[in-house]
């Protein structure tokens, strides 16, 4: 046997174990990202490894492809970032385009002394099937002179997603905010913030977008803007949106705060007025996304002028079991100090009422009906640390603390999103509550989905997933497709993307 550098790879700096393999030879562990494999995106890195060596001459990786179709994918490919741990896509020094499941890279890399960093990644066809899975498993390294370096045995599974949106689609800087609901005919509409020139929030030139999916989520139709207040647009935008859809009626609305001027959280005054506060608009569809209304506030109707602005949490509403609409909200009163609260309609959108706030130094929220007439309002809290939790059984009028807040969903000051869905675990359909958000008391990373089985009581983490590990603006929105299945839109950096996720990947 010749002699062997010392070669060493970890993933995102953890230091691997070395198992030994036939003869002196090490075999290399290997760890994966936990981040999806996204649609319209030239570069999805799976596998990060770090070299140490003396010197070595590096001529092929190989590796093996799953169960998930071929046909989804448009290219393997390897980077090569030299000394910098951190991932970027100016050096490919590699790619294949795989025509069978077994796979190998040809390329040619003379690695100098010291850590060296090469990165796997795949990238997905516009056209490929989302609801797959792509399944990789790493084989060995070639060097030129002819010693093959064996991977640990590894199978790593990824998730495929889509592309919602991209920062620079249609000229747009920024898309930001998501909300999504699923309609009676299968279809699931977005709505998110369109940032013109900047990701930065209210006031500015901002509108609300929207992109309807008729298959699940593979494929996104072209934008449509239903929220533009016109004229000075860079002075007059409306953002933060959410949306639910109404099954009686078959209408979808979606409800934003409007900012004529700075009135947004910062310039917003007591007053009901455009020209003094912001204003809560709402839009509707009742033809399933198709087309839409003008923009009408209903700020008289849910503010106490005394206040300095009211408006909607962002993501997605709910619908009560006796039909009622209910949006979270929240007001910022006369001492500009937040509260969450929530806006209900009981004749179907005609007409809107607010409760008191649940919780002072809460904004952004979510709501849900966890009994028949018993609402669940989760809450962001400016403390930190944790989600804020309160319920109501009179519409927000008088609200209780919960046994969870402030202790056990962890938030990093964000938006989270929480839904009600019967879903089929283990067989038999079961009314689960589902909560997405970056799962960290401190840093926006770790998109993770939980699942509570006794209806917000508690939440094992036996029941959660790890979605997205990488650091991101970190809002998220949920849906049910299907009773197997949950789709949700999350915010990257300045982008919007989409995954499938099957309900038994989070209750095991």
């Amino acid at each position: 046997m010749k002699n062997i550098p010392y070669l060493i790879l970890f993933i995102l700096g953890i230091q691997p174990c070395f198992a030994q393999s036939a003869g002196s030879s090490k075999t290399l562990a290997v760890t994966a990202l936990k981040q999806p494999v996204l649609t319209r995106e030239s570069s999805n890195p799976i596998i990060h490894f770090n070299i140490n060596a003396e010197k070595l001459d590096l001529k092929a990786i190989t590796g093996t492809l799953g169960t998930v179709s071929i046909n989804n994918i448009k290219r393997i490919a390897l980077y090569d970032t030299d000394s910098v741990g951190k991932f970027t896509d100016q050096k490919m020094i590699g790619s294949v385009v795989p025509k069978q499941r077994q796979f190998t890279i040809p390329f040619n890399a003379a690695i100098a002394p010291g850590k060296h960093y090469l990165w796997l990644s795949i990238e997905l066809k516009e056209t490929a099937n989302i609801k797959e899975k792509l399944q990789l498993e790493l084989q060995y390294l070639a060097a030129k002179d002819g010693e093959k370096y064996k991977f640990e045995q590894n199978k790593n599974t990824f998730y495929l997603g889509s592309t919602v949106r991209k920062h620079g689609d249609d000229q747009v800087n920024t898309y930001r905010i998501p909300g999504i609901a699923t309609t009676n005919t299968g279809a699931l509409i977005s709505v998110y913030d369109v940032r013109y020139l900047n990701s930065r929030d209210l006031p500015g030139h901002v509108d609300v977008g929207m992109s309807k999916s008729a298959d699940g989520g593979k494929t996104w139709q072209a934008m449509k803007i239903i929220m533009d207040m016109g004229e000075p647009h860079e002075n007059n935008g409306v953002g933060d949106p959410a949306v639910l859809f109404d099954p009686a009626t078959k209408t979808i609305y979606v409800v934003a705060l409007w900012s004529k001027g700075n009135r947004s959280i910062a310039g917003s005054k007591p007053g009901l007025s455009p020209d003094e506060t912001g204003q809560l608009v709402l839009v509707k569809s009742t033809d399933d996304g198709l087309t839409w209304s003008k923009p009408v506030s209903i700020t008289e109707q849910v503010k106490n002028p005394k206040w300095n602005l009211f408006f909607n949490g962002p993501g997605t509403g709910s619908v009560m079991v006796d039909g009622t609409l209910v949006f979270a909200a929240q007001y910022w009163d006369e001492n500009k100090l937040p509260h969450g609260t929530i806006i209900y309609s009981k004749d179907h959108g005609q007409t809107w009422k607010a409760g008191i706030g649940a919780k002072d130094n809460t904004t952004e929220s979510a709501v849900v009906e966890t009994e028949p007439g018993k609402l669940m309002l989760n809450m962001r809290d400016n403390a930190g640390r944790y989600r804020s939790i309160s319920t109501t059984t009179d519409f927000g009028q008088s609200w209780t603390t919960h046994q969870t807040s402030g202790n056990t969903l962890a938030d990093p000051v964000c938006m989270g999103s929480l839904i009600k869905a019967k879903v089929r675990v283990k067989g038999q359909l079961k009314e689960v509550l589902f909560f997405s958000n970056v799962n960290s008391s401190k840093d926006r990373k770790d998109l993770t989905v939980k699942a509570s089985l006794d209806l917000g009581e508690t939440w094992l983490a036996s029941n959660q997933l790890l979605i997205d590990e990488r650091p991101s603006f970190g809002y998220s929105a949920l849906t049910l497709i299907d009773e197997n299945t949950l789709g949700l839109i999350y915010e990257g950096v300045r982008d919007l993307f989409f995954v499938r996720i099957p309900v038994s990947d989070v209750i095991r």
